[in-house]
């Protein structure tokens, strides 16, 4: 991706839209016709000026040598990140040859530029300096910390009575009591600092009367919940991963202390969701050399997305550290040696069975997980005729067995990309498996051709 001649494709851009909307307005800037001066350094940078509403075009720059995924400035009063002039820039870059000629970057491009790597090597010098905790510092955490897992033990407990009384009473209390009674616990919980009991007993409120059926997904979801209390509750009898898988379900958080790991690590899949107070990153990793998946978190507050963007399709020589957990595949990117580069790795596939099968052996280790990461080889995308004629499911192409598709994948325009590509024929999908279904995120051709994403 350093060498200006190796281009990205207008789908791994496009992998970096915050959401649809920037997509499309991003697609639409994609052309020379409103662009000026836009010029492009050996180094990696891109720049140019964008006609907007305003008297002056908006200065848009884009670092795309930064080993930690592109990095955007823009004169724009957006708060997406990227913006759709960066999104165009970036597509206007990646188009025919002779759009963005090499050049030397502007006075505001410069500036910009330096003040990155100035900040960058305050920030190295900083980590260098840092300086050990004291005994004191060491002790006053720990305390903390115990305070803290009393206030969870108490919150707990106060939980496991709430679904004792739940049913004894009978399921149809909740429906009578409304969604009010489970946000009133979840606000315990969070006086508790459990923030995972906190989310779960919130969702046990969209439940009741959701449609057919929900009496026993009531059931089942309670079920969960009292066994993640009991866990918690008894968590000193538990084998280490277990206990730690445990502690990050509550939601006591723990840093990625597990060995460097180094590999050329394919950008799989990345996608968003938010809530009213935060938006979360979800991007998946596959390590060539390690044949191991891996999953990064990061976040933005609410209306704002996270900084880390990775297209997808490309790979990266970087380390990666794991976080505590039995089977949990959450890791940290840690040291990268060069920037995402266009690569013809393709994560080995399974069939529609394996992947079932996949997904409950995973469920020994960690009984609270909704999917696995898997990919599925020679899968074609066809109608479930069992949800008249609303469903679809990916069928083995050499086989009898397929995997439905979850509600939320039969919702997204990604489907229809899916559909196309396979043409019915066989192709090669990565995406999450579980007990609601199969949700594709990322699919590949039969033999040659790019990743496309669907999400």
């Amino acid at each position: 991706m350093t060498q200006q001649g190796v281009r990205w494709s207008a789908d791994q851009v496009l992998s970096l839209a915050p959401d649809a909307a920037s997509r499309k307005a991003g697609s639409k800037l994609g052309a020379a016709g409103p662009w000026s001066e836009a010029g492009r350094s050996g180094e990696g940078t891109v720049w140019g000026l964008c006609e907007g509403s305003g008297s002056k075009p908006y200065q848009t720059v884009v670092d795309i040598a930064d080993a930690s995924g592109p990095a955007y400035r823009c004169s724009c009063p957006s708060r997406k990140f990227p913006c759709k002039h960066a999104l165009g820039l970036l597509l206007l870059w990646a188009g025919e040859d002779g759009a963005v000629p090499p050049g030397q970057p502007p006075e505001w491009a410069e500036q910009w530029i330096a003040g990155r790597g100035q900040r960058a090597t305050g920030k190295r010098t900083a980590e260098a300096a840092g300086s050990p905790s004291g005994s004191g510092d060491l002790e006053a955490a720990r305390r903390r910390a115990e305070r803290r897992a009393e206030r969870i033990t108490a919150g707990a407990t106060e939980l496991e009575q709430r679904l004792a009384d739940l049913l004894r009473g009978g399921l149809a209390g909740a429906e009578q009591a409304g969604y009010g009674l489970w946000e009133e616990t979840a606000a315990r919980m969070v006086d508790a600092q459990a923030s995972g009991l906190a989310g779960r007993a919130r969702e046990l409120g969209a439940i009741p009367s959701s449609g057919p059926g929900w009496p026993v997904r009531l059931l089942e979801e309670c079920a969960l919940l009292h066994l993640l209390d009991r866990a918690w509750l008894r968590r000193e009898r538990l084998p280490d991963g277990l206990a730690a898988t445990v502690r990050s379900r509550i939601g006591l958080t723990a840093s990625a202390d597990g060995p460097p790991m180094r590999d050329h690590w394919l950008v799989l899949a990345q996608y968003d969701t938010s809530d009213a107070r935060l938006t979360t990153r979800r991007t998946w990793l596959y390590g060539a050399g390690s044949d191991r998946t891996a999953l990064l978190l990061s976040y933005g507050a609410a209306g704002r997305a996270p900084e880390l963007a990775l297209p997808v399709g490309l790979a990266l020589d970087a380390e990666v550290s794991a976080y505590p957990g039995a089977g949990q595949p959450r890791a940290a990117l840690g040291e990268q040696f060069a920037p995402p580069a266009p690569a013809a790795i393709r994560p080995p596939g399974l069939t529609t069975a394996q992947a079932a099968a996949r997904y409950g052996d995973a469920l020994r280790e960690d009984p609270w997980l909704d999917s696995v990461p898997v990919t599925l080889d020679r899968v074609i995308p066809t109608p479930d005729a069992t949800l008249d004629g609303d469903g679809w499911q990916l069928a083995d192409a050499d086989g009898d067995t397929a995997l439905p598709l979850t509600p939320v994948a039969r919702s997204r325009p990604g489907l229809w990309r899916l559909v196309a590509l396979s043409g019915g024929s066989p192709v090669k999908v990565f995406g999450e498996c579980g007990h609601r279904g199969f949700t594709p995120l990322t699919a590949w051709p039969e033999g040659a051709g790019e990743a496309v994403s669907l999400c």
